[in-house]
């Protein structure tokens, strides 16, 4: 079968992280994205992660995260040439997207309705950090500035430890996922309308929306959060617990887990006991039930009690590093990480993730590495009918 979205192209404007995010997922689903990069530097994720060579070489781990299955064309779109070419290729796409700051590709001249105007049915998608109007639209808007805005870190560690940073970039990341999920539905109604649509994602709002029962707690019930650390504020005992060796999750939230939690680590009686047997007893003495528990798992690792309580039907599992998680006999069975044995500007094997689902027709996974700036160039001018020439010219800068 096809892919998703064989058939779409998108132009990629984006850089670092949410906006490249997204167009990574449609990148997956079979959309050919092109990366419209800025000459010389390109993506500023071309300069960041953990390697320096890589960063030196333009192919930063981090542009490497989420660009493979992309081609790349460097334009500078403030110059006449850069505008025409990007005018042609606009004609030929589906979607753009974009994640400068609000009115910077209005004053370029290539705002939606102005793109529009080449191409009627375009689904143009702009990613900032608070949206196209409201008095932060200008604010320069960076993961962590989210975070603290959103009320994200102040939910984040415990009492003492808080208010914590999550520990990656989750607003950049959950603003890329919402702004792909805005992109296919504007798509399913173009093809049934011939409609386009302009989307203006906000990763303040995105990221809001993404904390659920901690707004709704709120806006509904009048109870604001509070940090709880790894306590699960719905249940106890739900969180995370010592063992002789390694901590354990566990989410004992229904009666029927939590008696069997007891059965099983040799404490039947905590099922009994006053303090604990009643489920809004065990949420206000959560840490007395703690302590009581981490007595009895001190005898078993925490990979001993994982096996031995999802078993029994009681949800637990091992809190990994990433490296083991990556590592993890599950992980493998799916298949979410796909090796290129050759990868340009790389001079390695080299390992990314796939998309978060799996699909009966064929699973997304990226077709290619990711590129080098300006890589696929001469090969795209040529899909839009430029002649050699005039290829030949624009190469040679």
């Amino acid at each position: 079968m096809s892919a998703l979205l064989a058939g779409v192209r998108v132009l990629d404007l984006t850089n670092v992280l949410a906006g490249p995010f997204c167009c990574y997922q449609l990148a997956l689903m079979g959309a050919d994205v092109i990366k419209v990069e800025t000459p010389g530097a390109g993506d500023l994720a071309r300069q960041l992660g953990a390697d320096p060579a890589l960063n030196e070489n333009l192919m930063g781990a981090s542009f490497l995260a989420q660009n493979a299955a992309k081609r790349s064309i460097a334009l500078d779109l403030k110059s006449p040439r850069g505008k025409e070419i990007f005018h042609k290729l606009v004609a030929s796409a589906d979607v753009v997207v974009e994640n400068f700051r609000p009115g910077v590709m209005e004053r370029l001249g290539l705002g939606a309705q102005a793109l529009r105007a080449l191409k009627p049915g375009l689904v143009y998608c702009a990613i900032s950090g608070f949206g196209q109007d409201g008095p932060l639209r200008d604010n320069p808007a960076y993961d962590q500035i989210v975070q603290g805005l959103s009320g994200v870190m102040s939910v984040t560690g415990d009492a003492r430890s808080g208010p914590l940073r999550v520990g990656y970039p989750v607003a950049d990341t959950v603003g890329g996922l919402t702004a792909a999920m805005a992109v296919c539905g504007a798509l399913v109604r173009r093809g049934r309308t011939g409609e386009g649509e302009t989307i203006d994602v906000s990763m303040l709002e995105a990221a809001l929306v993404a904390m659920g029962w901690q707004v709704s707690n709120w806006l509904i019930a009048g109870v604001a959060p509070e940090r709880l650390g790894n306590e699960n504020m719905t249940a106890a005992p739900s969180g995370t617990f010592a063992t002789a060796e390694g901590a354990l999750n566990i989410a004992a939230n229904k009666q029927q887990q939590f008696e069997k939690l007891c059965a099983l680590i040799g404490r039947p009686e905590l099922a009994r006991d006053p303090r604990f047997a009643q489920r809004e007893e065990r949420k206000r003495r959560r840490y007395e039930l703690k302590a009581e528990l981490e007595i009895a798992l001190a005898d078993r690792s925490a990979a001993q009690w994982a096996a031995l309580m999802n078993a029994a039907g009681i949800p637990a599992g091992e809190v990994l590093s990433v490296p083991q998680a990556l590592a993890h006999p599950q992980i493998a069975a799916r298949g979410l990480v796909r090796r290129f044995e050759e990868a340009p500007g790389v001079g390695a094997p080299l390992d990314v993730v796939r998309a978060g689902f799996r699909l009966a027709s064929g699973d997304p996974v990226p077709a290619a590495p990711p590129p080098r700036l300006g890589e696929h160039a001469a090969e795209i001018l040529r899909e839009l009918g430029l002649p050699a020439a005039e290829i030949d010219a624009f190469l040679r800068g």
